[in-house]
């Protein structure tokens, strides 16, 4: 919204610093770190007031969780997206559809979530709304993203080709990392790509979310990493110099993270251990999703899968979890997901978080390393 004072400049004087996206990203973090603090408390006390009893506590759950976690309040997501949805709108270009469709996805999946934390918490018991609906409607959300990011990519093809003539084609295609130049046109097969892609992010992201401030973290170190991604494919000259595929309008997805980062830290202030609320599932698939459909967005799908490796080992560790329990009737690990296994081997929960977090790190500089390894 902001952006729109530029053009009352002459090309000159205080105006015009609004067309820079990275102003606009520092205002879009500092704008969600702000709501955060001021809304944080007056939300935590009214989720307390309406929630009694707090978020159900899986009873097959480590002892520690049923003993110290028990009353704390969920449906913290609420007060991420609200801070996201306010500083996006304030400091992106409203112009700009790739925004557009990253606050379709990301509060789309936050209403599932929603849905399934005021289902737990009105029955109290962990079962929320069906898995079967909430994968459906997430297949659905995913599926008209998917169709969106390929229409948008197509628009940019047709317009790149009278300005660019070298340009390749980036609509329905899968680009790949390190190697250069080297796309695969999935066609109409990339909605179900993308589909798996940006339901996968929600649900594994949601799988994380386990341990005070587990998720969070790793959340705006992707969110962070991807938003960098998506500032050097929206530049021409960043693409050339790194040899990456250019994805005109992707520039402006940095404000949208700078916000998810702003909004992120807010919500650690008050989730950091001991939690004095959870973010549920309102934020966990609504946080997954958004970096699902920045991928897809900006064409770096595989990138994701080694930035976010945190994640897909923890969803991998429940589906071998599962597979090999119902195969063999015994257990892989002590407790799925990955990191109450650990739990279960004595670590502490912060020496998991932070461990973790380290982790997180780590691979999301290999990730943003693989943009000039060519």
């Amino acid at each position: 919204m902001l952006y729109y004072l530029s053009e009352l400049s002459d090309g000159g004087g205080v105006l015009n610093l609004f067309r820079y996206i990275t102003l606009r990203s520092g205002g879009a973090f500092f704008t969600a770190l702000f709501f955060g603090f001021m809304f944080g408390r007056p939300l935590i006390n009214l989720l307390k007031r309406k929630q009694s009893n707090g978020q159900p506590i899986r009873e097959d759950g480590p002892e520690s969780h049923i003993l110290a976690k028990a009353g704390t309040p969920t449906m913290g997501g609420v007060l991420i997206l609200g801070a996201l949805l306010v500083s996006t709108v304030i400091w992106a270009r409203l112009d700009n559809a790739f925004v557009w469709l990253l606050l379709f996805v990301t509060l789309s999946f936050g209403l599932i979530g929603f849905a399934d934390d005021y289902a737990k918490v009105s029955k109290n018991n962990v079962k929320g709304v069906s898995g079967r609906i909430r994968f459906g409607l997430g297949l659905l959300i995913a599926a008209l993203a998917g169709y969106w990011a390929m229409y948008l990519h197509g628009l940019n093809d047709a317009d790149l080709a009278q300005r660019l003539p070298d340009h390749a084609a980036l609509s329905g295609r899968l680009a790949f990392p390190v190697l250069k130049d080297a796309l695969i046109n999935l066609g109409i097969l990339f909605v179900p790509f993308a589909m798996i892609v940006i339901v996968g992010a929600a649900n594994a992201v949601n799988l994380t979310d386990g341990l005070d401030g587990l998720a969070i973290m790793p959340v705006m170190i992707a969110a962070g990493s991807l938003g960098i991604i998506a500032y050097l494919v929206g530049r021409v000259d960043f693409t050339d110099y790194l040899d990456v595929h250019y994805v005109p309008g992707t520039g402006e997805i940095l404000v949208f993270s700078a916000a998810l980062i702003g909004g992120g830290l807010g919500f650690l202030w008050y989730n950091a251990p001991p939690a004095a609320v959870f973010m549920g599932d309102t934020g966990s698939l609504a946080l997954g999703g958004a970096l699902g459909a920045i991928a897809v967005a900006t064409k770096h799908e595989i990138v994701l899968a080694i930035i976010g490796g945190l994640f897909v080992v923890e969803a991998l560790s429940v589906i071998i979890q599962v597979l090999y329990f119902k195969t063999t009737g015994k257990r892989v690990f002590l407790m799925a997901p990955i990191h109450h296994h650990y739990e279960k081997r004595g670590w502490s929960e912060p020496q998991i978080v932070i461990r973790f977090w380290i982790i997180a790190l780590i691979l999301a500089l290999i990730g943003l390393g693989t943009l000039k390894l060519r």
